[in-house]
């Protein structure tokens, strides 16, 4: 079933980012429908990861610098542990991820993509979960962390690591495809 026919989504990755956890999200958006594409601050190709190894390379489609977060429905921000640690200290990539909370538009993040969300400034009052590393940053930033394969809060879908993928999958296209949700 097409459940996401018509809705664009951002990846938004850089180098380092966790494979299953871009490859693996982006596969099934896809296959419900979406027009996916990978958002990075770098230009040509990023290098995933497999753990501490490094994994195979994605073509970036849009660079940060050129995307327009009003023409995407969703973002998507994946794991690993430099991915989201490079992101986070982007004030470009901060403030794309920030522009879809302040309109509600759905967003989802796995293991320590939440990071970005941290330091966006959009976790306070938030359930959500994580890489159980980062709990003590989610808490400190007003988050209410929750060690549970896969939490969802007004539109934001968190899941911990790459086991929780057919769950984060599932809800991730669930809330996609709800659209739009009333501001927390």
């Amino acid at each position: 079933m097409k459940h996401l026919n018509g809705k664009k989504v951002a990846i938004l990755a850089t180098n380092g980012f966790e494979q299953a956890e871009l490859e693996e999200p982006k596969r099934a958006l896809e296959e419900a429908g979406a027009d996916v594409k990978i958002v990075s601050p770098e230009s040509g190709e990023i290098q995933g990861m497999h753990h501490a190894d490094k994994g195979d390379t994605f073509k970036v489609d849009l660079p940060l610098d050129e995307a327009d977060p009003d023409e995407f429905d969703a973002l998507m921000i994946p794991g690993g542990l430099m991915n989201p640690d490079e992101l986070r200290t982007n004030i470009d990539a901060l403030r794309f991820a920030k522009s879809f909370f302040e309109v509600g538009k759905p967003v989802a993040a796995i293991c320590h993509g939440p990071w970005v969300l941290i330091d966006a400034g959009v976790v306070k009052g938030r359930k959500l979960t994580s890489w159980p590393a980062i709990a003590t940053d989610v808490r400190n930033a007003g988050g209410n962390w929750i060690d549970r394969e896969v939490v969802v809060d007004n539109g934001l879908v968190t899941s911990r690591k790459p086991d929780d993928i057919p769950a984060f999958n599932e809800k991730m296209i669930e809330e996609f495809a709800e659209g739009i949700h009333k501001a927390a």
